[in-house]
């Protein structure tokens, strides 16, 4: 009878398929923002825009008819007594001028702070000229097809209709429930007309503008939605982002590896200027130095465990260098000085000995 054998291999097929999967990473999303694709709904600034200019004409509203009034008078009792000539001319346009920018200047002032306030709070500070650069992609008739046929087209139109639903309704009922007071306008005085005209027209904007702001709210988070989901990337995606932004593991494991090398021929070149060699015997040795017109306390100026070890104390062998053995301080050395430091303190009495040791054997005392 025949055995067969199978094999179980596991493969991730996002790397081949390309599926954008992934949350975007931080760098995927500064990236972003800097050419200016944010989530953003114009629906919340609209709103805001819509909601400030209306809260503040029910405070400004007196002082705004007042100053209509005190236009009128002057227009039909002074301008128009004035001789028609170029200098009478350009005095009733200055002042009209000056008194339509004193009318309309805080309403434009109070909704131009509200479309900030709006863009700030959604995106925050950004400023970018990415989205003014010329691209051939907006000429591309295949591009603008997706565009007008995908979802977000869908949705813009729901929300085109909602819109027109919404102020179309909310007008009617409103208009449905002043409907006697409209019919007894004409037995009002004029100033009471204006009165109630203006009431009511306030009214009808901020209702509008509350339901404005529910469906900015919705729109603000389908937006925030589509933006996270356009920014998905695949896993293969994200290994090629860690590549450009850290660089190629292997070529960083490569220029590690050149590093080491280069570190390792430096050391084994001062090895010949030491003075003693301290071992474990085995497997620590470290190579100190001491001038004592130079440096205040003896140096480190090579280390190493078992191979690196073996080859300190072979290149001290071949320079005549003299090899001693003190496991405890061998250990301590290598653990707590690093190459080219001093030797700390509490180490430079035992290390100290040996140097005297080893000079005494050379003949320096």
């Amino acid at each position: 009878m025949n055995k067969s054998t199978t094999f179980l291999l596991r493969l991730d097929l996002q790397l081949f398929s390309g599926e954008k999967t992934e949350k975007a990473t931080p760098q995927k999303r500064r990236e972003t923002r800097k050419k200016g694709q944010v989530a953003k709904s114009i629906e919340v600034s609209t709103a805001l825009m819509f909601l400030s200019f209306f809260l503040f004409l029910t405070f400004y509203g007196k002082y705004l008819g007042s100053n209509i009034m005190l236009m009128f008078r002057g227009i039909y009792s002074t301008f128009l007594l004035l001789e028609l000539s170029p200098e009478s001319t350009q005095e009733i346009f200055m002042g009209l001028s000056i008194n339509v920018l004193k009318t309309i200047l805080p309403l434009l002032f109070v909704t131009y702070l509200a479309a900030l306030l709006s863009g700030y709070i959604q995106i925050g500070f950004l400023f970018t000229t990415e989205n003014l650069k010329f691209s051939l992609n907006k000429l591309n008739p295949i591009e603008g097809a997706k565009r007008i046929f995908s979802l977000r087209s869908i949705v813009e139109l729901i929300k085109n209709l909602l819109k027109i639903t919404m102020i179309a309704g909310v007008s009617i009922f409103l208009l449905k429930k002043e409907l006697p007071m409209l019919i007894r306008l004409s037995e009002m005085s004029i100033g009471k007309i204006v009165e109630y005209l203006f009431s009511l027209i306030t009214k009808l904007g901020l209702s509008i503008s509350g339901l404005y702001a529910i469906l900015g709210i919705a729109d603000y988070m389908y937006q925030r939605f589509d933006h996270e989901k356009k920014m998905k990337m695949s896993k293969q995606d994200i290994k090629d982002e860690m590549k450009k932004t850290e660089g190629d593991p292997f070529i960083k494991g490569k220029i590690k590896e050149k590093q080491r090398e280069m570190t390792y021929n430096r050391m084994m070149q001062e090895v010949p200027k030491a003075d003693v060699i301290i071992t474990n015997p085995t497997h620590y040795a470290v190579a100190i130095s001491y001038d004592s017109n130079g440096t205040k306390a003896p140096v480190v100026v090579a280390k190493g465990v078992d191979f690196i070890a073996q080859k300190i104390k072979e290149i001290a062998k071949e320079n005549g260098i003299i090899t001693t053995e003190n496991k405890p301080l061998a250990r301590a050395l290598y653990a707590n000085v690093e190459i080219g430091q001093e030797i700390p303190e509490e180490l430079f009495k035992a290390v100290a000995e040996i140097l005297a040791y080893v000079y005494q054997l050379k003949g320096k005392y």
